[in-house]
């Protein structure tokens, strides 16, 4: 591995040097280092470019690493993976994405995932999303995810974009069998020219099966983001949809949240406010000796986190 992919390794995956259990680094579109574990089979995918990645039953609070990295511009990569979640696991899946640019040539990371989670299997989902270098190519992360879950199934994602990514272009689609639960926390910040824009399509196909879907995001500079959200429900079951975004500066947001209830017992809600940051927040933190630009910054980051 080159010394860009460690310093992104530690950004997005807490990499310290070495990873324990199952992990597949890759780097410009290659393997870079690749280990199974007792309960976590990862194997290169037939016919293009990604992984296979098969979770025993057997998997207990194990966790799994699977970093991306594109270190230079001038680098278009896809991947496709696929995760295979046995009856009744519990894992953590790891998977951050760093893009680096150092010229003028456009480098982009598109992943394209699919989780099938089988009966009563429990999956959390980290991705950190980040773009460095001073080249003045566009970074560009396009995440796709596929999720597929089955009874009792439960997959929680948390996916964070913590700057520097010019072009993001991120859509996930769901469909839930009965007394499964989604639950997806998403934060992005944009800033300068940046745009974002995600795109959420679940349906909600079994009885008493549930998803939560909450956003937040800032848009700083002239940045714009965009956010879809569509739930279906075709059953009894419960849905919620959360935007919530701080403007500043001149960015701009588009949040349009759709449901369809198919169901007479189907419970939905969504939520949108956006809005910017309110001057007694200011004032009360520059009381405490900060700047009105670090006051601001804590603001920020704090909404964030949720």
């Amino acid at each position: 591995m080159n010394k860009i992919t460690e310093t992104l390794l530690g950004l997005v995956s807490d990499w310290a040097g070495a990873f324990t259990g199952a992990y597949n680094i890759r780097e410009d579109g290659a393997c870079a280092g690749r280990q199974s574990s007792e309960h976590i089979q990862i194997e290169s995918k037939d016919g293009a470019p990604g992984l296979v990645i098969r979770i025993s039953p057997d998997a207990k609070n194990e966790t799994v690493y699977i970093p991306a990295c594109v270190t230079h511009s001038d680098v278009n990569d896809l991947v496709y993976n696929d995760f295979y979640v046995g009856e009744g696991a519990d894992v953590t899946i790891v998977a951050g994405c760093g893009v680096h640019s150092d010229g003028e040539e456009e480098a982009r990371h598109n992943g394209i995932h699919r989780f099938f989670v089988e009966k009563g299997a429990h999956v959390l989902y980290q991705e950190k999303h980040i773009g460095t270098g001073s080249g003045s190519g566009i970074r560009r992360i396009d995440p796709v995810s596929d999720i597929y879950l089955s009874e009792d199934a439960v997959l929680e994602m948390d996916t964070v974009q913590i700057g520097g990514v010019d072009r993001t272009n991120r859509k996930t689609t769901a469909q839930l069998a009965a007394r499964a639960r989604l639950i997806i926390h998403e934060s992005i910040l944009t800033e300068g020219e940046q745009t974002a824009r995600t795109d959420f399509a679940v349906s909600i196909d079994g009885e008493d099966a549930a998803v939560d879907l909450i956003s937040r995001s800032v848009a700083k500079g002239n940045s714009q983001q965009e956010y879809h959200s569509r739930i279906l429900g075709n059953n009894r079951c419960t849905g919620h949809s959360e935007c919530d975004a701080i403007l500043v500066g001149s960015g701009k947001v588009n949040a349009a949240p759709e449901l369809f209830a198919g169901h007479i017992d189907a419970s939905l809600i969504h939520e949108a406010a956006i809005g910017k940051i309110a001057g007694e927040q200011i004032i009360k933190l520059r009381t405490l000796g900060l700047s009105e630009e670090e006051a601001e910054e804590r603001i920020i980051q704090g909404f964030l986190q949720g």
